[in-house]
């Protein structure tokens, strides 16, 4: 499940997953937000820190610089900051 598609955009799923780890979020609870089963979480959540999207602190996954100015291409700013 690449994150990035060849146009070097972040894919839908790629955005759905970021924007529920903009407050925090460990992947559990980003797996029932978006209703993706949890290994593609997880091998989502890799790809996302390799590109500098995600950082991983202790338990929880958090969208970093990178990834918010990646989604405010495509999302607004209220969605951000509540997780929508």
């Amino acid at each position: 499940m690449p994150c990035v598609n060849m146009n070097g955009e972040i894919t839908e799923m790629a955005k759905r997953i970021l924007l529920a780890m903009v407050p925090g979020s460990s992947l559990d609870k980003v797996a029932e937000q978006t209703g993706t089963p949890l290994y593609r979480i997880r091998m989502a959540a890799r790809e996302l820190v390799e590109a500098g999207f995600v950082e991983q602190k202790t338990q929880s996954f958090v969208t970093t610089e990178a990834g918010l100015a990646v989604l405010s291409k495509g999302a607004t700013s209220a969605s951000l900051r509540n997780g929508a």
